[in-house]
């Protein structure tokens, strides 16, 4: 076998010298390194921002949802979107173990596992796009990929379902950096609360806070919004465009009594929403921008523009514990499973 880096380097093929991840196009033929992990795909979970983003462009239809996919991957090697810059996630067998890799991986051939590491860097050859699950941004296909030696991965839990797992784990930074950054007493505020990640942010931002804090859900739909309510995970929950920073300030104003927050996570996927979590937010506060549709010069200079002196932080997808923080949320939480079961099983 052929010897490889750690960081996969040795894939990148434009422009050369740089990382797999901002790579333009990398290499993904399926003959692996002695240092890498193929994968026989089963299901891809497409990043929330990316995959809106696909529908969007293919005007919901399925056809072209799978062409746009196909597309991207044929000429980049990977499914890095190129209009957000985000990928996903995946879930399928393991198949081979490269040779520098005997005995220093607890993996076996067969085990089940979810990357928790990008499609945006990740070695992806699709053969066959065989259903696209609009709802809940997963495709199932008949292709391979490939693992680098310093990719992170979960294997599947026997006691959740495949499809929720899946679901769970594409979003399990935010979740367990919610733990890492709520304290008692907190104000917090999740915008986006009613998605995917919005959800679990919520369940670990009440359990953190406390009762002498407060958790605010800011949704964009009343429909979005009674699902959260049934499950009763915020204390306030709020209807409005977070696209429009002022309208949005002044709510958060009302429900806090002119505190704003203490920390704020954003997890929308749309753009534009960088200013309503700042004016949101006190200005010795913090943001956890997750969201992939965030664009970090805006949020920068934004803030600078109205004087905000707000530390906000990079939706970093991995912190130590995710994967565990997250699963472990399905099985605290029996109406939140359920809810997840409803949505993404």
């Amino acid at each position: 076998m052929k010897k490889g880096c750690k960081f996969g380097t040795h894939r990148v093929v434009e422009p050369k010298g740089t990382l797999p991840q901002p790579a333009w196009q990398i290499d993904n033929d399926m003959e692996i390194y002695d240092n890498e992990i193929l994968i026989d795909v089963q299901t891809l979970n497409i990043d929330s921002a990316s995959f809106t983003q696909i529908k969007k462009e293919a005007k919901d239809d399925v056809e072209k949802i799978k062409e746009t996919m196909l597309d991207i991957v044929a000429k980049r090697g990977k499914h890095h979107n190129p209009v957000t810059g985000s990928g996903g996630m995946l879930i399928g067998r393991v198949e081979k173990i490269g040779s520098a890799l005997e005995g220093k991986t607890e993996l076996k051939v067969g085990d089940k596992i979810a990357t928790l590491v990008s499609l945006s860097l990740t070695p992806l050859k699709i053969n066959k796009i065989k259903e696209v699950r609009k709802n809940i941004d997963q495709v199932d296909i008949e292709g391979k990929a490939i693992l680098f030696e310093s990719g992170i991965y979960a294997v599947i839990p026997n006691d959740i379902a495949e499809n929720l797992a899946l679901s769970v784990l594409d979003v399990a930074g935010a979740p367990a950096q919610t733990a890492k950054l709520v304290k008692p007493g907190d104000i917090v505020l999740v915008i986006g609360g009613a998605g995917k990640s919005g959800m679990l942010c919520l369940y670990e931002a009440k359990k953190r806070a406390g009762v002498t804090g407060k958790v605010i859900c800011l949704g964009h739909s009343q429909r979005s919004m009674e699902k959260v309510k049934r499950v009763k995970l915020a204390d306030e929950y709020i209807i409005a465009d977070a696209t429009k920073p002022v309208e949005v300030m002044e709510k958060i104003k009302e429900a806090t009594g002119g505190e704003m927050a203490d920390v704020t996570i954003n997890c929308v996927n749309v753009p534009n929403t960088e200013m309503s979590s700042i004016l949101s937010t006190k200005d010795d506060g913090l943001i956890y921008f997750f969201s992939m549709a965030t664009s970090f010069t805006k949020a920068a200079l934004g803030a600078e523009g109205v004087g905000m002196d707000t530390a906000m932080i990079i939706g970093n997808g991995y912190t130590k514990g995710h994967a565990k923080i997250s699963l472990e949320i399905m099985r605290e939480s029996r109406e939140l499973r359920e809810l997840y079961e409803e949505l993404y099983g």
